[in-house]
Protein backbone atom coordinates (compact mmCIF):
# COMPACT_ATOMS: atom_id res chain seq x y z
CA UNK A 1 0.00 0.00 0.00
CA UNK A 2 1.71 3.67 -0.49
CA UNK A 3 2.76 5.50 2.17
CA UNK A 4 -0.03 8.31 2.93
CA UNK A 5 -0.80 8.95 -0.78
CA UNK A 6 -4.68 9.18 -1.00
CA UNK A 7 -6.07 8.61 -4.27
CA UNK A 8 -6.91 11.96 -6.61
CA UNK A 9 -10.04 13.47 -6.10
CA UNK A 10 -11.86 13.95 -9.75
CA UNK A 11 -13.33 16.69 -8.46
CA UNK A 12 -9.93 18.67 -7.14
CA UNK A 13 -8.12 18.01 -10.84
CA UNK A 14 -9.02 21.58 -12.81
CA UNK A 15 -9.11 20.97 -16.54
CA UNK A 16 -6.75 23.26 -18.03
CA UNK A 17 -7.77 25.39 -20.92
CA UNK A 18 -6.49 24.35 -24.25
CA UNK A 19 -5.77 20.25 -22.97
CA UNK A 20 -7.94 17.72 -24.19
CA UNK A 21 -7.13 13.65 -22.97
CA UNK A 22 -8.26 10.91 -24.09
CA UNK A 23 -7.84 6.68 -22.84
CA UNK A 24 -8.38 3.62 -23.80
CA UNK A 25 -8.13 -0.42 -23.61
CA UNK A 26 -5.15 -1.53 -25.87
CA UNK A 27 -4.62 -4.99 -24.31
CA UNK A 28 -0.80 -4.20 -25.09
CA UNK A 29 0.33 -5.88 -22.11
CA UNK A 30 -2.89 -7.01 -19.44
CA UNK A 31 -6.52 -6.83 -20.81
CA UNK A 32 -9.63 -4.69 -19.73
CA UNK A 33 -7.13 -1.95 -18.23
CA UNK A 34 -6.26 1.43 -19.49
CA UNK A 35 -2.80 1.69 -21.47
CA UNK A 36 -3.02 4.38 -23.94
CA UNK A 37 -3.59 8.23 -23.33
CA UNK A 38 -3.74 10.89 -25.82
CA UNK A 39 -3.42 14.58 -25.21
CA UNK A 40 -4.24 17.17 -27.52
CA UNK A 41 -3.43 20.84 -26.99
CA UNK A 42 -4.84 23.75 -29.01
CA UNK A 43 -2.90 26.11 -31.31
CA UNK A 44 -0.88 28.57 -29.39
CA UNK A 45 0.84 25.84 -26.84
CA UNK A 46 4.25 26.22 -26.13
CA UNK A 47 5.92 22.74 -25.21
CA UNK A 48 8.90 21.87 -23.25
CA UNK A 49 10.52 18.70 -21.92
CA UNK A 50 13.75 17.28 -20.43
CA UNK A 51 14.56 13.03 -20.61
CA UNK A 52 16.67 10.01 -19.56
CA UNK A 53 20.34 10.72 -19.65
CA UNK A 54 20.53 6.45 -19.88
CA UNK A 55 22.58 5.97 -23.12
CA UNK A 56 20.05 3.00 -24.52
CA UNK A 57 17.19 5.95 -24.11
CA UNK A 58 13.66 4.17 -25.85
CA UNK A 59 12.71 4.85 -29.07
CA UNK A 60 9.84 7.65 -28.31
CA UNK A 61 12.46 9.68 -26.36
CA UNK A 62 14.95 10.10 -29.51
CA UNK A 63 11.62 11.09 -31.59
CA UNK A 64 10.56 13.28 -28.47
CA UNK A 65 14.00 14.86 -28.83
CA UNK A 66 14.01 15.31 -32.66
CA UNK A 67 10.57 16.72 -33.15
CA UNK A 68 11.21 19.13 -29.89
CA UNK A 69 14.30 20.63 -32.05
CA UNK A 70 13.02 20.59 -34.93
CA UNK A 71 10.53 23.31 -33.93
CA UNK A 72 7.70 22.84 -36.23
CA UNK A 73 5.19 25.08 -37.83
CA UNK A 74 2.07 25.24 -35.73
CA UNK A 75 4.48 23.87 -32.50
CA UNK A 76 3.71 20.96 -30.97
CA UNK A 77 0.08 19.61 -30.76
CA UNK A 78 -0.43 16.67 -29.25
CA UNK A 79 1.25 13.62 -26.96
CA UNK A 80 0.92 9.83 -27.16
CA UNK A 81 1.70 7.51 -24.41
CA UNK A 82 1.16 3.61 -24.41
CA UNK A 83 2.34 1.46 -21.45
CA UNK A 84 3.59 -2.11 -21.21
CA UNK A 85 5.98 -1.75 -24.20
CA UNK A 86 8.85 0.21 -23.35
CA UNK A 87 10.12 0.40 -27.36
CA UNK A 88 13.66 0.62 -25.44
CA UNK A 89 16.73 -1.74 -26.75
CA UNK A 90 14.65 -2.48 -29.88
CA UNK A 91 16.94 -0.88 -32.98
CA UNK A 92 15.86 0.49 -36.07
CA UNK A 93 12.39 -1.52 -36.14
CA UNK A 94 11.43 0.44 -32.63
CA UNK A 95 12.21 3.88 -33.67
CA UNK A 96 10.03 2.86 -37.16
CA UNK A 97 7.36 2.00 -34.39
CA UNK A 98 7.57 4.86 -33.00
CA UNK A 99 7.53 7.10 -36.35
CA UNK A 100 4.26 5.21 -36.99
CA UNK A 101 2.55 5.66 -34.14
CA UNK A 102 3.30 9.79 -34.34
CA UNK A 103 2.37 9.54 -37.95
CA UNK A 104 -0.84 7.80 -37.05
CA UNK A 105 -1.96 10.23 -34.15
CA UNK A 106 -0.86 12.99 -36.44
CA UNK A 107 -3.73 12.13 -39.23
CA UNK A 108 -6.09 11.30 -37.06
CA UNK A 109 -5.79 14.70 -35.47
CA UNK A 110 -5.24 16.66 -38.93
CA UNK A 111 -1.41 17.31 -38.12
CA UNK A 112 1.97 17.09 -38.83
CA UNK A 113 4.07 14.11 -37.84
CA UNK A 114 6.96 16.30 -35.83
CA UNK A 115 3.57 18.06 -34.47
CA UNK A 116 3.20 14.68 -31.66
CA UNK A 117 5.69 13.14 -29.05
CA UNK A 118 5.39 9.65 -28.47
CA UNK A 119 6.09 7.99 -24.98
CA UNK A 120 6.39 4.70 -24.18
CA UNK A 121 6.49 2.76 -20.33
CA UNK A 122 6.71 -1.08 -19.16
CA UNK A 123 8.82 -3.93 -20.77
CA UNK A 124 12.15 -3.08 -22.01
CA UNK A 125 13.59 -5.34 -25.22
CA UNK A 126 9.90 -6.19 -26.78
CA UNK A 127 8.54 -4.44 -29.31
CA UNK A 128 5.17 -2.52 -29.60
CA UNK A 129 2.03 -4.56 -30.84
CA UNK A 130 0.85 -1.89 -33.18
CA UNK A 131 -1.70 -3.88 -34.15
CA UNK A 132 -3.00 -3.64 -30.91
CA UNK A 133 -1.80 0.11 -30.57
CA UNK A 134 -3.43 2.05 -33.17
CA UNK A 135 -7.01 0.81 -32.71
CA UNK A 136 -6.24 2.26 -29.26
CA UNK A 137 -4.96 5.60 -30.36
CA UNK A 138 -8.16 6.09 -32.41
CA UNK A 139 -10.60 4.73 -29.59
CA UNK A 140 -8.61 7.15 -27.06
CA UNK A 141 -8.95 10.11 -29.74
CA UNK A 142 -12.91 9.66 -30.17
CA UNK A 143 -13.05 10.57 -26.35
CA UNK A 144 -10.73 13.90 -25.90
CA UNK A 145 -12.11 15.84 -22.97
CA UNK A 146 -11.14 18.07 -20.67
CA UNK A 147 -12.12 16.83 -17.24
CA UNK A 148 -10.55 13.38 -17.69
CA UNK A 149 -6.95 13.62 -15.73
CA UNK A 150 -7.96 11.21 -13.64
CA UNK A 151 -8.76 8.77 -16.27
CA UNK A 152 -5.44 9.85 -17.81
CA UNK A 153 -3.14 9.03 -14.83
CA UNK A 154 -4.93 5.62 -14.64
CA UNK A 155 -3.78 5.04 -18.48
CA UNK A 156 -0.09 5.86 -17.86
CA UNK A 157 0.30 3.13 -14.67
CA UNK A 158 2.69 0.66 -14.77
CA UNK A 159 3.92 -1.52 -11.69
CA UNK A 160 1.92 1.54 -9.69
CA UNK A 161 -0.81 0.32 -7.16
CA UNK A 162 -3.01 4.09 -7.49
CA UNK A 163 -2.98 6.78 -10.12
CA UNK A 164 -0.69 9.81 -9.46
CA UNK A 165 -2.18 13.51 -9.89
CA UNK A 166 -2.21 16.98 -8.38
CA UNK A 167 -3.87 20.57 -9.64
CA UNK A 168 -4.17 23.90 -8.08
CA UNK A 169 -5.99 26.75 -8.91
CA UNK A 170 -4.41 29.94 -7.59
CA UNK A 171 -4.64 34.30 -8.31
CA UNK A 172 -1.68 35.66 -9.54
CA UNK A 173 -1.08 39.08 -10.80
CA UNK A 174 -4.60 39.12 -10.61
CA UNK A 175 -5.20 36.41 -13.55
CA UNK A 176 -6.73 32.93 -12.51
CA UNK A 177 -4.17 30.72 -13.48
CA UNK A 178 -4.51 26.67 -13.55
CA UNK A 179 -1.38 23.90 -13.09
CA UNK A 180 -2.12 20.64 -13.78
CA UNK A 181 -0.51 17.40 -13.58
CA UNK A 182 0.34 13.80 -13.67
CA UNK A 183 3.16 11.15 -13.44
CA UNK A 184 3.47 7.41 -12.80
CA UNK A 185 6.48 5.62 -11.44
CA UNK A 186 7.16 3.19 -8.82
CA UNK A 187 10.38 1.56 -9.34
CA UNK A 188 13.73 1.80 -11.70
CA UNK A 189 13.72 5.13 -9.88
CA UNK A 190 16.44 7.55 -9.52
CA UNK A 191 18.01 10.77 -10.48
CA UNK A 192 18.27 11.98 -13.79
CA UNK A 193 14.19 11.33 -13.89
CA UNK A 194 13.42 6.92 -13.89
CA UNK A 195 10.88 4.56 -15.28
CA UNK A 196 9.10 7.80 -14.56
CA UNK A 197 6.96 9.84 -16.85
CA UNK A 198 5.68 13.06 -15.37
CA UNK A 199 3.15 15.77 -17.50
CA UNK A 200 1.80 18.88 -16.26
CA UNK A 201 -0.16 21.54 -18.10
CA UNK A 202 -0.72 25.47 -17.32
CA UNK A 203 -3.49 27.44 -19.31
CA UNK A 204 -0.88 30.68 -18.25
CA UNK A 205 1.16 31.77 -21.58
CA UNK A 206 4.77 31.16 -21.18
CA UNK A 207 7.47 31.60 -23.93
CA UNK A 208 9.73 28.52 -24.89
CA UNK A 209 13.08 29.39 -24.00
CA UNK A 210 11.77 30.46 -20.21
CA UNK A 211 9.46 27.26 -20.15
CA UNK A 212 12.13 25.10 -20.88
CA UNK A 213 14.58 26.56 -18.34
CA UNK A 214 11.59 26.23 -15.77
CA UNK A 215 11.38 22.45 -16.43
CA UNK A 216 14.65 22.01 -16.01
CA UNK A 217 14.19 23.77 -12.23
CA UNK A 218 11.46 21.78 -11.50
CA UNK A 219 13.04 18.80 -12.29
CA UNK A 220 15.62 19.35 -10.43
CA UNK A 221 13.58 20.05 -7.16
CA UNK A 222 11.07 17.20 -7.91
CA UNK A 223 11.92 14.40 -10.05
CA UNK A 224 15.41 14.39 -9.94
CA UNK A 225 15.69 14.70 -5.99
CA UNK A 226 13.79 10.90 -5.74
CA UNK A 227 15.30 7.73 -5.48
CA UNK A 228 13.69 4.18 -5.15
CA UNK A 229 15.85 1.51 -6.12
CA UNK A 230 19.21 3.86 -8.10
CA UNK A 231 18.05 2.41 -11.65
CA UNK A 232 18.24 5.08 -13.99
CA UNK A 233 15.39 4.02 -16.56
CA UNK A 234 15.81 4.18 -20.15
CA UNK A 235 12.21 6.10 -21.33
CA UNK A 236 12.22 8.81 -18.50
CA UNK A 237 10.42 11.98 -19.75
CA UNK A 238 8.95 14.99 -18.14
CA UNK A 239 7.11 17.22 -20.69
CA UNK A 240 5.25 20.12 -19.87
CA UNK A 241 2.35 22.33 -21.64
CA UNK A 242 1.63 25.93 -21.53
CA UNK A 243 -1.49 26.53 -23.40
CA UNK A 244 -1.89 30.39 -23.08
CA UNK A 245 -5.61 29.77 -22.71
CA UNK A 246 -5.23 31.90 -19.64
CA UNK A 247 -4.75 35.48 -18.48
CA UNK A 248 -1.27 35.34 -17.13
CA UNK A 249 1.62 35.92 -19.65
CA UNK A 250 5.26 35.38 -18.64
CA UNK A 251 8.11 35.96 -21.04
CA UNK A 252 10.86 36.79 -18.57
CA UNK A 253 12.03 36.07 -15.23
CA UNK A 254 11.74 39.72 -14.65
CA UNK A 255 8.04 39.67 -15.12
CA UNK A 256 5.46 40.40 -12.33
CA UNK A 257 3.60 36.92 -11.33
CA UNK A 258 7.03 35.21 -12.49
CA UNK A 259 8.21 33.69 -8.49
CA UNK A 260 4.59 32.93 -7.56
CA UNK A 261 4.32 30.98 -10.83
CA UNK A 262 7.46 29.52 -10.73
CA UNK A 263 6.90 28.52 -6.83
CA UNK A 264 3.04 27.19 -7.94
CA UNK A 265 4.42 24.82 -10.47
CA UNK A 266 7.21 23.42 -8.60
CA UNK A 267 4.68 22.52 -5.90
CA UNK A 268 2.61 20.49 -8.26
CA UNK A 269 6.08 18.92 -9.72
CA UNK A 270 6.93 17.96 -6.08
CA UNK A 271 3.52 16.48 -4.94
CA UNK A 272 4.10 14.52 -8.27
CA UNK A 273 7.40 13.56 -7.78
CA UNK A 274 7.00 12.18 -4.04
CA UNK A 275 3.84 10.55 -4.42
CA UNK A 276 5.84 8.75 -6.93
CA UNK A 277 7.91 7.49 -3.44
CA UNK A 278 5.29 7.32 -1.97
CA UNK A 279 3.85 4.37 -3.96
CA UNK A 280 7.62 3.15 -4.42
CA UNK A 281 7.13 -0.87 -5.23
CA UNK A 282 6.58 -2.33 -1.68
CA UNK A 283 7.54 0.88 0.16
CA UNK A 284 5.78 1.03 3.44
CA UNK A 285 8.32 4.47 4.72
CA UNK A 286 8.30 7.74 3.52
CA UNK A 287 11.99 8.97 3.93
CA UNK A 288 13.26 12.70 3.57
CA UNK A 289 16.64 13.19 3.96
CA UNK A 290 17.83 16.85 4.40
CA UNK A 291 21.61 18.03 4.43
CA UNK A 292 21.92 21.12 5.08
CA UNK A 293 25.54 23.47 5.83
CA UNK A 294 27.36 22.15 2.94
CA UNK A 295 30.11 24.04 0.67
CA UNK A 296 27.54 23.38 -2.45
CA UNK A 297 24.14 22.08 -3.11
CA UNK A 298 25.70 19.49 -5.18
CA UNK A 299 27.88 18.61 -2.34
CA UNK A 300 24.50 18.35 -0.23
CA UNK A 301 22.61 16.35 -2.79
CA UNK A 302 25.81 14.13 -3.31
CA UNK A 303 25.66 13.35 0.21
CA UNK A 304 22.02 12.95 0.46
CA UNK A 305 21.84 10.60 -2.20
CA UNK A 306 24.36 8.12 -0.94
CA UNK A 307 22.09 7.58 2.13
CA UNK A 308 18.88 7.20 0.20
CA UNK A 309 21.29 4.75 -2.31
CA UNK A 310 22.17 2.42 0.23
CA UNK A 311 20.50 -0.80 0.52
CA UNK A 312 21.83 -1.37 3.87
CA UNK A 313 20.16 2.12 5.38
CA UNK A 314 17.04 1.18 3.34
CA UNK A 315 16.60 -2.27 4.78
CA UNK A 316 17.47 -1.33 8.18
CA UNK A 317 14.04 1.56 8.05
CA UNK A 318 12.45 -1.57 6.48
CA UNK A 319 13.17 -3.48 10.01
CA UNK A 320 12.53 0.31 11.99
CA UNK A 321 15.60 -1.61 12.98
CA UNK A 322 17.82 2.33 14.50
CA UNK A 323 21.23 0.66 12.88
CA UNK A 324 22.09 4.51 12.37
CA UNK A 325 25.78 3.38 11.67
CA UNK A 326 24.86 2.73 8.52
CA UNK A 327 24.10 6.36 7.58
CA UNK A 328 27.28 7.22 9.04
CA UNK A 329 28.95 4.91 6.67
CA UNK A 330 26.97 6.13 3.68
CA UNK A 331 27.94 10.17 4.52
CA UNK A 332 31.36 8.80 4.70
CA UNK A 333 31.60 7.24 1.33
CA UNK A 334 29.69 9.74 -0.29
CA UNK A 335 33.23 10.90 -2.14
CA UNK A 336 32.64 14.83 -0.09
CA UNK A 337 36.35 15.82 -0.42
CA UNK A 338 37.97 17.14 3.11
CA UNK A 339 35.14 15.92 5.27
CA UNK A 340 35.71 16.88 9.23
CA UNK A 341 33.27 14.21 10.77
CA UNK A 342 33.85 15.48 13.66
CA UNK A 343 31.75 18.86 12.85
CA UNK A 344 28.94 16.80 11.32
CA UNK A 345 25.38 16.00 13.17
CA UNK A 346 23.11 13.44 12.14
CA UNK A 347 19.43 13.53 13.37
CA UNK A 348 16.18 11.36 13.09
CA UNK A 349 13.53 13.28 13.10
CA UNK A 350 14.06 15.50 16.32
CA UNK A 351 16.29 13.20 17.95
CA UNK A 352 20.08 13.99 17.75
CA UNK A 353 21.83 10.91 17.30
CA UNK A 354 25.49 11.68 16.02
CA UNK A 355 28.04 13.89 17.19
CA UNK A 356 31.52 14.56 17.21
CA UNK A 357 32.54 11.45 15.25
CA UNK A 358 30.60 9.21 17.13
CA UNK A 359 27.18 8.70 18.91
CA UNK A 360 25.51 11.91 21.32
CA UNK A 361 25.98 11.49 24.49
CA UNK A 362 21.94 11.51 24.77
CA UNK A 363 21.18 9.59 22.09
CA UNK A 364 19.23 5.70 23.54
CA UNK A 365 18.13 2.75 21.16
CA UNK A 366 14.59 3.82 22.67
CA UNK A 367 14.65 7.13 21.06
CA UNK A 368 15.68 5.42 17.32
CA UNK A 369 13.43 2.90 17.47
CA UNK A 370 10.58 5.29 18.36
CA UNK A 371 11.28 7.46 15.25
CA UNK A 372 12.09 4.34 12.78
CA UNK A 373 8.70 2.76 13.58
CA UNK A 374 6.76 5.83 12.24
CA UNK A 375 5.52 5.84 8.49
CA UNK A 376 7.49 9.06 7.99
CA UNK A 377 11.05 9.64 8.75
CA UNK A 378 13.71 12.91 8.38
CA UNK A 379 16.84 12.28 8.23
CA UNK A 380 18.99 15.85 8.90
CA UNK A 381 22.59 15.71 8.39
CA UNK A 382 24.31 19.22 9.04
CA UNK A 383 27.68 19.05 7.46
CA UNK A 384 28.63 22.43 9.16
CA UNK A 385 31.47 23.08 6.39
CA UNK A 386 28.77 26.18 4.01
CA UNK A 387 25.58 27.54 3.58
CA UNK A 388 23.58 25.24 1.08
CA UNK A 389 21.13 22.66 1.16
CA UNK A 390 19.24 19.45 -0.21
CA UNK A 391 17.07 17.78 -0.21
CA UNK A 392 16.03 14.24 -1.05
CA UNK A 393 13.27 11.94 -0.80
CA UNK A 394 12.91 7.95 -0.76
CA UNK A 395 11.55 4.76 0.33
CA UNK A 396 12.58 1.92 2.31
CA UNK A 397 13.55 -1.47 0.71
CA UNK A 398 10.99 -4.52 1.42
CA UNK A 399 10.30 -7.48 0.56
CA UNK A 400 7.72 -7.20 -1.86
CA UNK A 401 9.99 -4.93 -3.69
CA UNK A 402 12.34 -8.17 -4.26
CA UNK A 403 8.36 -10.10 -4.90
CA UNK A 404 7.34 -7.28 -7.67
CA UNK A 405 10.49 -7.55 -9.76
CA UNK A 406 11.15 -10.71 -9.49
CA UNK A 407 7.29 -11.25 -11.62
CA UNK A 408 7.16 -8.50 -13.64
CA UNK A 409 7.35 -10.25 -16.67
CA UNK A 410 5.01 -12.98 -15.40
Amino acid sequence: MPVNLSLPDPAELHPVAGVRLGVASAGIRKGGRRDVLVVALDRGSEVAGVFTQNAFCAAPVQICQAHLAAKPEGGIRAWVVNTGCANAGTGEQGLTNARKTVEFLAAELNLQPTQVLPFSTGVILEHLPMDRLLPGIQVACTGLGQANWLEAAQAIMTTDTQPKAFSTRQIINGQQVTITGISKGAGMIRPNMATMLGYVATDAAIERPLLQRLVQQAADESFNAITIDGDTSTNDSFVVAATGAGGLRLRSEQDAGWSEFRQAFIGVCRALAQAIVRDGEGATKFITIQVRQAASREEARQVGYAIAHSPLVKTAFFASDPNLGRILAAIGYSGVPQLDVTRIQVFLNEILVAEHGGRAAAYTESDGQRVMQQSEITVSVNLNRGHHEASVYTCDLSHEYVSINADYRS
